[in-house]
């Protein structure tokens, strides 16, 4: 899982990559880039923790790797979780106050806001969940917010087949394409954590256990 993760993360972080160079290597201004150029620390910021936030993330699925050093998921939770809320509140700040690209309409822009949100509050309540040494809820929380994370990465195949079959999409086939990232990655989010046995009450127990000891 954590190669196949790897793989989907290097499709927004090569782009990301590309975007930096633009701002930073002097690129002419366009329609198309106007905007970053305009105000780029929001997408700076964007691009910074977003490739952060999946490459790192993408090893919390390493089971192996996590139970040869067991203080490695704590630690990396602790640079995943600043890096993933503000991910979700510069994507939602770019939504909000960035000129629209040639393409984006309503629809793209009420998905953008509605995932943005929805990955701030998944990361949350995580983070409320392992508080409470709420396990279970805590991966389960953490898995949805990482799912719409790597949205672009879906987004980019899901785009491909229309690409090739039928030529640039229009405003809503390019919406309903985008959503459908999103969606395919919060189902097989979904889809993993049912499989998944719980584990809440067996890793309270142990945890409660080390208090006593």
């Amino acid at each position: 899982m954590p190669a196949a993760l790897l793989a989907l993360s290097a499709i927004p972080v090569i782009a990301g990559a590309v975007r930096m160079t633009e701002l930073t290597g002097g690129a002419a201004i366009t329609a198309d880039n106007a905007r970053f150029f305009a105000a780029p620390l929001p997408v700076v910021l964007h691009i910074i923790c977003v490739s952060v936030y999946s490459i790192l993330g993408a090893f919390q699925f390493a089971s192996g790797f996590r139970r040869r050093r067991p203080g490695w998921h704590r630690v990396a939770g602790r640079v995943l979780v600043p890096c993933g809320f503000v991910v979700a509140l510069t994507g939602l700040w770019m939504t909000l106050f960035y000129a629209r690209p040639e393409g984006d309409g309503d629809l793209v822009a009420a998905f953008r806001l509605v995932f943005g949100t929805a990955m701030f509050l998944s990361i949350g309540l995580g983070l409320a969940a392992i508080r409470r040494r709420d396990i279970g809820r805590h991966r389960a929380w953490m898995m949805r917010g990482y799912a719409i994370a790597l949205g672009a990465g879906t987004q980019a195949l899901t785009h491909l087949p229309y690409f090739l079959l039928i030529g640039t999409p229009g405003e809503l086939p390019r919406a309903l394409l985008m959503g459908a990232g999103w969606v395919i990655n919060l189902a097989v989010a979904e889809w993993i954590i049912r499989k998944r046995p719980p584990t809440r009450g067996i890793r309270k127990s142990a945890y409660r256990g080390r208090l006593s000891s």
